[in-house]
């Protein structure tokens, strides 16, 4: 085993659905990214606990429409599967609300990945395996449930056999997400079963032969934190790679719920790593995924980000800069004033898509976003988004900071400000120590919420800076928007043109 001590989510923020491929001593990881475009974020790592974002698979408009068809939140791309056969990398992929399921290929990680290659099969989560003689399999969670088989030509996209029901787990709902292995003499099926929330589960069955028939495991569930006290919660939608020294790792989706009961998830499904071992009757084994993984022996490996501050001195914006649903080229700009992104309004309001916003996902519970702003004649700032329905935002403009606050059907401005014409600092704390009380309940009888966001005219902290409002994040939660993705935090304009000369994460153990 790699003498590995390292924290629990190893990618942590909203990156679900983890799908790994090892090619010698390198590992790549690909994650779901629903309705945000640049699409699939691409990673890599020597350990399986670093990571470093090296790209998007689906970075280009004719790899992908936009805006997404259908533009909705928690759409567009599920569930990819990343391969390397035959020399290359293969991605496998789901858009739902518009084409189905296609393959992308690259001879490099870091890309760049080819046009979009359809293939003939409704259902999401697909998987690609390959036999010894070319034969490749591709194994999807059907339109009508259950998890099928069939045999296709990736190249073309052909479907050559099938699609077939193959085993379709335990009796828990959702039966989805198959990722198909030949290890040794058999052929195994692992998949996630009972819903992605707090029944989620991992299951495994066996065959000698693709086509089946399959086995299920004597201990199925493979893995499952529901009814346990963990910290981790919703474990689920993994998928298994063998180190070069031998040893066995699952990658896996979990969230880390808060707050008063029940409790809610605000930073989305994360990606998870946890050691696997082999029983006697060749089964795998899996032990409850653990906060921190001790290693006898290992050295602590603590798990980084992105860079903390962005002043935007490239010539392209770097690789974890999200927006929703479509990023047209002439809404924003690095040249237009060297050393600041430009953003230009494409729409009113936050409230229905088609704005401009470009923002990172919230990766802590505890951090504080700063941006340097210059509304000019324009209106933008900084937005906490989870959807069209749900977010909260503090913005500049007409000599003035407010901060908004949208809760489903409901859009109120809870403070405002007069503020000088800029350039001037904004600011975003999110906590879920000091400002949110032991008790579970306030001092006017109200619950907590997992954490409470704060909202400022200044840098946080700093001298002069002035507190605006705070708001209960629970609003800003999974179990309260509904849907598949987590926080995201970022720069928007609504009005004009509004320039950002940098902007800051910082996590509170770095404050």
């Amino acid at each position: 085993m790699f003498d590995h001590t390292y924290d629990n989510p190893v990618i942590s923020g909203f990156h679900p659905d983890p799908s790994v491929c090892r090619v010698g001593d390198d590992y790549y990881l690909v994650c779901s990214s629903f309705e945000y475009v640049p699409g699939l974020p691409l990673f890599h790592s020597r350990d399986l606990v670093h990571w470093e974002q090296i790209g998007n698979v689906l970075d280009r408009p004719a790899q992908l429409p936009l805006p997404l068809p259908g533009s909705k939140a928690s759409g567009g791309l599920y569930a990819p599967t990343i391969r390397h056969h035959d020399g290359r990398f293969w991605v496998v992929n789901t858009n739902v609300d518009g084409g189905g399921n296609f393959v992308v290929t690259a001879e490099r990680p870091e890309g760049p990945w080819s046009d979009p290659v359809w293939i003939g099969l409704e259902g999401i989560d697909p998987d690609l395996a390959w036999e010894e003689d070319g034969t490749c399999w591709c194994a999807f969670s059907g339109p009508a449930g259950g998890v099928n088989l069939a045999r296709i030509d990736p190249v073309t996209g052909a479907v050559l056999e099938g699609p077939f029901p193959t085993w379709s787990g335990s009796g828990l709902k959702y039966p989805e997400a198959p990722h198909l292995y030949r290890v040794g003499d058999w052929w195994y099926l692992l998949i996630a079963e009972g819903g992605t929330e707090r029944g989620h589960a991992v299951s495994v069955a066996r065959a000698r032969s693709p086509r089946g028939p399959w086995e299920g495991a004597p201990g199925n569930p493979l893995l499952s934190h529901s009814g346990t006290g963990s910290p981790i919660q919703n474990t689920g939608h993994a998928d298994l790679v063998q180190a070069p020294d031998g040893s066995w790792w699952m990658v896996l989706l979990g969230v880390r719920p808060r707050g008063f009961t029940p409790d809610v998830h605000v930073l989305g499904r994360e990606t998870f790593l946890t050691p696997v071992e082999w029983d006697e009757d060749g089964w795998p084994v899996v032990a409850p995924v653990p906060e921190r993984h001790l290693a006898p022996g290992g050295a602590w490996h603590p798990v980084q980000g992105p860079p903390a501050r962005d002043d935007f001195d490239g010539t392209a914006l770097a690789p974890h800069w999200i927006s929703p649903f479509t990023r047209p080229e002439g809404s924003w700009s690095l040249t237009e004033r060297p050393g600041s992104l430009v953003l230009h309004a494409t729409g009113p309001t936050l409230d229905t898509p088609g704005y401009t916003f470009v923002g990172r996902r919230q990766q802590h519970h505890d951090c504080r976003v700063t941006a340097l702003v210059d509304p000019g004649t324009g209106r933008g700032g900084i937005c906490v988004r989870l959807d069209e329905a749900h977010h909260y935002e503090v913005e500049a403009g007409d000599g003035e900071v407010r901060v908004v606050a949208r809760i489903g059907p409901l859009s109120e401005t809870v403070a405002q400000r007069s503020a000088p014409p800029g350039p001037l600092f904004l600011g975003v704390t999110v906590r879920t120590s000091d400002l949110v009380p032991a008790s579970p309940l306030l001092t006017d009888g109200h619950t907590t919420g997992p954490d409470t966001l704060a909202f400022w005219l200044g840098d946080p902290g700093a001298p002069g800076a002035h507190p605006l409002a705070e708001l209960d994040g629970r609003y800003l939660s999974t179990e309260v928007a509904a849907g598949f993705t987590g926080r995201v935090i970022g720069m928007y304009a609504t009005e004009g043109s509004v320039a950002f000369d940098w902007f800051e994460y910082v996590p509170a153990s770095a404050v």
